[in-house]
């Protein structure tokens, strides 16, 4: 059980999340680590009928990045 907020974050961050059929993906990296995965993110084309896209980006206090990805089925 987390004893604070700041445990619930981290352990819901380190994991992956299945929800409704879509799946989330966590990354938590430096600055620069963080731009290079999301330039990579954002340049791939669909794969196996699924689309990634970053959802979300949020800097952390340590001023890491926390960058969390989303795949979708890809539309035709």
């Amino acid at each position: 059980m987390a004893r604070k907020p700041s445990d619930l974050a981290e352990r819901m961050s380190n994991r992956d999340a299945l929800v409704d059929g879509v799946m989330r993906e966590v990354f938590t990296l430096p600055v620069e680590a963080a731009r290079v995965k999301a330039r990579e993110i954002i340049s791939l084309a669909p794969q196996g009928g699924q689309l990634t896209i970053v959802e979300q980006w949020r800097q952390l206090p340590d001023g890491r990045i926390e960058l969390t990805t989303r795949r979708l089925q890809a539309g035709g």
